[in-house]
């Protein structure tokens, strides 16, 4: 990595100056949801920055227009479909039928297959490495993997194309063949996911906001990536695969950031922000200097009284912990290691430091959960009542709101929940209610719950094939998923019932580096409620246990 690659692009509220258009790619970086969303978003923000260094490219922030509206860059004006390259960051499944949406409202055809000449629309994101098979009919290529490795090469090998007076064909056939670059019907499955900075154990370029704004989902907040990926291996959760190898930035270079920054408040982002050995003394320093923070939820066996002391002493008021499933047989089923003593006795510390909220996430509608599980959680919540009313001690005050935020489990591609059943509607809303009822005696105890209706929807897109596209085309069309489900006429069970070891699967034309034989191996551990293993802190080098290997990432040059 270069010295002007880490150069640090920090514009606050300001709008980047766009640089003069001769000889540049004219780039679309479409976000498909509000600007507040795009600006508290890490991985569209890394993408940006890499696009904006690229010497041949003029790279231009799109965001969703409002419903009727045709979309147009931030920056200049110049409406989407007049650019050669749309690149699109998809994080989450829902937003397929907004890239539609913003496709057709452009008057740019979503159909691949309708659109044999430019613009050349480039699908990156987590989505784009957990199934694009959902929006293969739409993309003309995919982005697989982490941007920070490749995406300028791709942008530079498409602007060569452009300017040479090839059509969008031959510009495919130049990218088709290059490290994480996935165009169906052109590429070589599967298609191994690119890796920033190699295996090791440090995250070289951790991602950083470009931008801050008062209507950011996070207002006025200076993000900053303390980890990436997860050590801990849950095995409901697609991080832990898509983001392996789990790496950590360095103190110094956190530091740097923040200082060439200079913001009024930084948020820590990671999955394992306790595990990071710095992160005490980044937060003294960032105290020091007077700048507020924010931190990510937290695992309760990292939170000792002191560090909780800290906390409340810089102003912290609210915490959030993770208590996953609703029983101990299934948090070890399901590979989340958390000492239920420990949680304990941080509730009872927050309530006795006076914090004024603390929030639990809580899953439900696991594989093989019984009644006795949520039986279970009516007794673990009693016992975090009594923690929070010994903190409280006689004054009676503290810990004012308690939040159970329940989510139904999604089985999501390339976790070793991918074999397994989702549950129906009726069972996750009855779940639901039992974790209601199981709260409801506790004065200052609140449950909310996401709709299952939209977690199935989640399942079936994240599950789904190519012949899910026509579902997300409905959607786009006839305005709402529900409209879009009645006119589909496809049996939807199908796509979120149990699988067998032999069934190949949609997403399956992406190597994540992770090998199907241990996700399997991790399935049956799931069902024998055996514990899983941790990856090891000094990187994957020595332990290749999953099939992540050296030759999978490489370090940015």
């Amino acid at each position: 990595m270069t010295t002007a690659d880490q150069a640090i692009q920090f514009h606050g509220r300001a709008a980047p100056e766009l640089p003069d258009p001769g000889g540049r790619l004219p780039v679309a970086l479409v976000f498909p949801g509000e600007a507040g969303l795009a600006l508290s978003t890490l991985g569209w923000q890394s993408a940006w920055r890499i696009l904006a260094r690229e010497p041949g490219v003029r790279v231009e922030r799109v965001f969703a227009p409002k419903r009727g509206q045709e979309p147009v860059s931030l920056d200049s004006g110049l409406p989407l479909r007049d650019f050669p390259l749309i690149c699109i960051s998809v994080n989450f499944e829902e937003e397929f039928k907004t890239v539609i949406e913003m496709l057709d409202a452009a008057g740019i055809p979503p159909r691949r297959a309708e659109r044999p000449g430019w613009p050349l629309v480039l699908v990156g994101g987590p989505v784009a490495f957990l199934n694009p098979a959902p929006l293969a009919p739409l993309a003309d290529a995919f982005f697989v993997g982490e941007a920070e490795d490749g995406l300028a090469d791709t942008a530079s090998a498409v602007r060569g194309a452009f300017f040479a007076g090839a059509d969008k064909a031959d510009a495919l056939s130049r990218i088709a063949s290059m490290p994480g670059i996935y165009a169906p019907g052109r590429s070589e499955v599967p298609v191994r996911r690119r890796i920033a900075g190699g295996i090791g154990p440090i995250l070289h370029d951790p991602a950083y906001s470009s931008f801050v704004s008062s209507e950011a989902a996070f207002r006025d907040m200076f993000l900053v990536e303390v980890n990436r990926g997860c050590p801990y291996g849950c095995r409901f959760c697609a991080a832990g695969s898509i983001y392996r190898p789990p790496r950590r930035a360095t103190l110094s270079r956190l530091k740097e950031l923040v200082e060439a920054a200079n913001p009024r408040k930084v948020g820590l982002v990671g999955t394992a922000l306790t595990d990071w050995p710095d992160l005490r003394e980044f937060l003294l320093w960032l105290r020091e200097r007077k700048t507020a923070f924010s931190l990510s939820s937290v695992r309760a066996d990292g939170l000792d009284d002191d560090f909780l002391q800290f906390l409340r002493d810089t102003g912290a008021r609210s915490l959030t912990l993770a208590l996953e499933a609703p029983s101990e047989r299934l948090r070890r089923a399901a590979g989340k290691r958390l000492d239920s003593e420990a949680l304990l006795r941080v509730v009872e510390t927050v309530s006795r430091l006076r914090f004024n909220k603390l929030k639990l996430y809580l899953i439900v509608g696991w594989p093989g959960e019984e009644d006795a599980d949520y039986e279970e959680l009516a007794g673990f919540m009693a016992r975090v009542q009594e923690a929070r009313e010994r903190g409280r001690g006689r004054k009676g005050s503290g810990l004012e709101l308690l939040v159970l935020s329940v989510s139904p489990l999604v089985p999501k591609p390339f976790t070793p929940l991918q074999w397994a059943a989702m549950a129906s509607e009726e069972d996750l809303s009855r779940r639901i209610e039992q974790v209601r009822v199981a709260c409801r005696p506790f004065k200052g105890m609140r449950v909310e719950g996401e709709s299952p209706f939209a977690a199935r929807l989640q399942g079936l897109l994240a599950r789904g094939d190519e012949a899910v596209f026509d579902l997300a085309e409905l959607a786009a069309r006839r305005g709402s998923w529900r409209a879009a489900l009645k006119a589909w006429g496809v049996d939807t069970a199908r796509y979120l019932l149990e699988k067998s070891q032999g069934e190949l699967f949609p997403w399956e034309v992406i190597d994540p580096g992770v090998s199907r034989a241990h996700l399997w191996k991790e399935w049956q551990g799931y069902l024998d409620c055996r514990a899983g293993g941790i990856c090891p802190a000094e990187g994957c080098g020595p332990c290749g246990r999953c099939g992540l290997s050296p030759k999978q990432g490489r370090r940015s040059t």
